[in-house]
């Protein structure tokens, strides 16, 4: 939570909400302060309007940052931590067990 005021407080044009900026703010505050890169992300529908959900990961940290993007441009991050991994996917071996 810290990590999140400390990006906040320091982006420039926070005149609406106090977890949403410019989208190019946000992007540049995660890759110079905490070496996030993004590693996924996908569109999301929710009322009526899409938007892009993009997941940001430090390699160096293993920290994360989760980030919605509207229409216009505006960045909210809605998550933030340490520790991040990826699942790997089960393998189906075709015939049968023994």
């Amino acid at each position: 939570m810290i990590r999140l005021v400390a990006l906040l407080a320091m982006t420039p044009s926070l005149a609406w909400a106090s977890n949403c900026a410019e989208r190019e703010h946000v992007i540049q505050k995660l890759q110079n302060s905490y070496s996030e890169e993004l590693r996924f992300g996908g569109l999301q529908k929710s009322r009526g309007v899409q938007s892009v959900m993009e997941v940001y990961v430090s390699r160096e940290t293993d920290s994360y940052t989760v980030i919605v993007t509207q229409p216009n441009g505006i960045s909210c991050i809605v998550a933030v931590g340490t520790d991040f991994f990826e699942a790997i996917p089960a393998i189906n071996l075709p015939g049968n067990p023994l």
